[in-house]
């Protein structure tokens, strides 16, 4: 499989679970209250939404940044990445779910939180497992030199301790789990990782 054909599945498959997360913002419409009351009624849902696209935008970021270094996709890598995509489409769906039971507490709400904080785990640790992929000799047109990668490991999986701690959270205070999750794209955002030698990865950052 060349890198191209890899890059542009996963470019679309990206796409399109960015933009099924702005279904879930549609107020009920006519009828059911004044507008502002709709629109304020449904903060979670904004929330959510911010959340998500920035988790997803980040991710899709460092992929591109990735994937332009890789020299050569086999079958395991296009599993490994098929297996990071399996939890990117999942992500619109409980954001979905996050939004309609993080505001009513109680059982439903911790169940809504850990679903979305797990949907995160999966995605990061399946991105981890493509940056192990690429550490092997041969890989990488401009490969990560080894005295980084220990860093760089730390770096890539901060993000799922931190999704980790959501789900225990989640059984205690299911908004400030939710704040943990919210928090790590702002993380990425400030921490800048070697993205595995690409020319672009001092322009990349998650």
């Amino acid at each position: 499989m060349s890198r191209t054909r890899l890059e542009r599945f996963s470019d679309a498959v990206f796409a399109v679970a960015i933009t099924l997360l702005a279904l879930n913002l549609a107020v009920a419409g006519p009828g059911h209250g004044p507008l502002l009351h709709q629109v304020a009624d449904h903060w979670p849902s904004f929330v959510a939404y911010l959340i998500s696209f920035a988790t997803i935008g980040l991710i899709w970021v460092n992929h591109h940044a990735l994937i332009e270094n890789v020299a050569v996709v086999d079958r395991t890598m296009a599993l490994l990445n098929l297996v990071l995509l399996v939890f990117v489409v999942l992500i619109p769906v409980d954001t979905a779910t996050v939004a309609k039971y993080i505001a009513l507490g109680g059982q439903d709400a911790q169940v809504a939180v850990v679903l979305y904080a797990a949907a995160f785990v999966g995605m990061g640790l399946s991105f981890a497992g493509i940056f192990e992929w690429t550490l092997r000799t041969g890989r990488l047109r401009q490969p990560l030199p080894a005295r980084a990668r220990l860093k760089a490991r730390l770096q890539f999986g901060a993000a799922s301790i931190l999704y980790l701690a959501a789900i225990a959270l989640a059984f205690v205070s299911p908004p400030v789990a939710l704040a943990i999750i919210a928090a790590v794209p702002i993380y990425y955002i400030f921490e800048r990782l070697p993205v595995v030698g690409s020319p672009t990865s001092d322009r990349a950052q998650t």
